[in-house]
């Protein structure tokens, strides 16, 4: 049996500003935006992704969500892409003996290389670099 992460809610306190910035700076393509009375949901998938998240209005745990992953084979492309948008993502680290350490992992091993950025709301990514590289024979 498949279990399938498809969705993940993020709290926010301003929902027009969250769908903005997911939209405008992080390169979230907009799914869903429907309103009735007061009840409105915002989904919003990253490129090439099978998982969604939904915006829920939720002024009190705004900022809660932490450690999303995002995983992206390049990178510096990565970051460079957020940075244009105007996402204002982390410098890239890696980590080095068990320390943070500046710019992508040296032999850009897979899952060694990251940044991070928050949306609006504080909630918090983390990016991952995977290329499924190979072991140099």
């Amino acid at each position: 049996m498949d279990w399938k992460l498809e969705l993940v809610v993020l709290p926010s306190a301003d929902l027009d500003r969250a769908k903005a910035f997911y939209t405008d700076n992080a390169g979230f393509r907009l799914d869903v935006d429907h309103r009735d009375g007061d009840f409105r949901v915002v989904q919003l998938t990253p490129p090439g992704s099978a998982c969604s998240v939904t915006l829920m209005a939720n002024a009190e745990a705004a900022g809660s969500v932490q450690g999303l992953h995002l995983v992206v084979n390049d990178i510096e492309a990565a970051h460079a892409e957020l940075t244009g948008r105007g996402a204002a993502p982390s410098e890239m680290f890696h980590y080095d003996s068990g320390r943070q350490e500046p710019g992508p992992h040296p032999e850009r091993s897979d899952y060694n290389s990251f940044f991070s950025f928050s949306d609006p709301d504080g909630n918090g990514w983390l990016v991952q670099e995977v290329r499924h590289n190979t072991p140099a024979s």
